[in-house]
């Protein structure tokens, strides 16, 4: 009986599984990436011409995974043919700790006012992002059935257009609603781990698409026809505010700014982990049923923490605290950011694309509807590329990867992500129902 399970349970343990050791190559390849980009002549400069900082800073980590010197998790098998599970704790570390500190960091001199002025286009951006995961699913459903009929179809809890469903939730609104929608079309659990590997693989190529775009924004928004100069007057109140106060950091502004990061991110722990078990007990009180499963986001603790992280740094930026961006707050902030892009881009193995090859067909067609329609309605508005792509990351990434895109464009536009982000959790359950409807038609279930 060892045997046969040692033949079936590949051995997946990489080079180094020490997230000490795993922690200092990232920082090795960060380092390298920052060194060889801030390069003013030769290759790295035509390099870098082409392809963006931030990109390399997702796609280095990634084929470290698909090499096998690092992964996120991984399979080992013991002599006997014993299996055991291992992971990193590195994204949990980057992404609980790190990420409210650099939203915090980066919202200490915001400019609300200039936010609010930017107008109503990052909404329409964001819904048309809905729209297009809405519309994409039943589409990639009818596209991919055409071709291959089996890999739409299934029966009862086997059923492929379930397993989408938490796809939908997932592309929508974030981790608690794609359990959401687990439980309520029952899904296979078995199987369910095909569909978090798509969502891992689509929405991490995708991303990656999102990043290396970044580095031609310029050229797209000329395109586009876009209008960015909410933007740009945004980005120059915050650079010029950012001189006037502009000072050699002493021992005693680095540990106040410590203390202002790492403090928010302890009180937002603390009040997540509270609202969480409160919000816990009230939606459990609910009977039942779709009206329950809506408001599951709100038992989610990432969902709080970065709530109150935002609530945080805003009420801090009408403070004297504002000025310790003189001291290079948003340096800071931008440092945990790339840490966290790299711990992202170690969850993609490039190898994996091929298994499960007509779920990631699905997947990609999905996620081509989704851009096509983003792109579409940006040229109609003439919306910047800043808000397709931040618009586009609130849906599918979520809070933990639209502030990124954001601060990719200014340190002091991640509150634009996060507050899309954030309202795409209170609608992520419904909209993904809606999308599971018409992919179950599409199906001919």
């Amino acid at each position: 009986m060892q045997d046969t399970t040692t033949e079936i349970i590949r051995d997946t343990t990489p080079l180094f599984t020490n997230d000490t050791i795993v922690f200092g190559i990232l920082m090795i390849a960060l380092g390298f990436i920052f060194y060889t980009s801030s390069r003013e002549e030769g290759f790295w400069k035509k390099f870098y011409g082409v392809v963006p900082a931030l990109f390399m800073a997702y796609f280095l980590p990634a084929l470290l995974t698909t090499a096998g010197i690092i992964s996120p998790d991984w399979t080992s098998v013991s002599e006997t043919g014993e299996a055991s599970k291992g992971s990193t704790s590195l994204y949990y570390m980057s992404s609980r700790y790190l990420l409210p500190a650099a939203l915090v960091l980066m919202t200490l001199s915001i400019d609300l006012k200039g936010v609010l002025n930017l107008g109503p286009k990052a909404l329409i951006m964001f819904f048309a992002g809905t729209i297009g995961i809405v519309l994409g699913g039943p589409l990639a459903v009818l596209i991919v059935g055409s071709i291959h009929p089996e890999a739409v179809g299934g029966e009862g809890a086997d059923a492929v257009w379930r397993g989408l469903s938490t796809l939908a939730g997932s592309w929508i609104g974030g981790g608690a609603n794609q359990t959401a929608m687990l439980e309520i079309y029952g899904y296979n659990q078995k199987l369910y781990g095909g569909m978090v590997f798509v969502d891992i693989v689509v929405a991490n190529i995708w991303m990656a698409i999102i990043l290396f775009g970044i580095g031609k924004s310029a050229r797209i928004d000329r395109w586009l026809k876009a209008d960015t100069s909410a933007i740009e007057s945004l980005k120059d109140k915050v650079s010029d505010y950012a001189k006037s106060v502009d000072r050699n950091p002493t021992l005693t502004d680095l540990m106040i700014l410590a203390a202002i990061a790492f403090g928010t991110v302890s009180f937002a722990h603390f009040g997540g982990d509270w609202l969480s078990a409160y919000f816990t007990s009230v939606v459990d009180s609910i009977p039942k049923g779709i009206t329950r499963n809506i408001f599951t986001f709100l038992d989610s603790s990432f969902f709080w923490m970065i709530t109150i992280t935002t609530i945080i740094g805003v009420l801090l930026s009408f403070t004297k605290l504002r000025a310790y961006e003189g001291a290079g707050a948003s340096k800071f902030g931008s440092v945990f950011i790339y840490i966290l892009v790299a711990s992202i881009g170690m969850k993609m193995d490039l190898t994996l694309i091929f298994d499960n090859m007509w779920l990631i067909v699905i997947g990609l067609v999905w996620m081509a509807v989704h851009a096509g329609i983003m792109i579409l309605v940006a040229k109609m508005i003439r919306a910047p590329y800043f808000f397709l792509a931040v618009g586009s990351q609130a849906n599918v990434g979520g809070a933990a990867s639209a502030p990124i895109v954001a601060s990719a464009f200014h340190p002091s536009l991640a509150t634009v992500g996060v507050l899309l982000a954030v309202f795409g959790y209170a609608i992520g359950t419904v909209a993904a129902i809606l999308c599971t409807v018409l992919m179950q038609l599409a199906s001919g279930a």
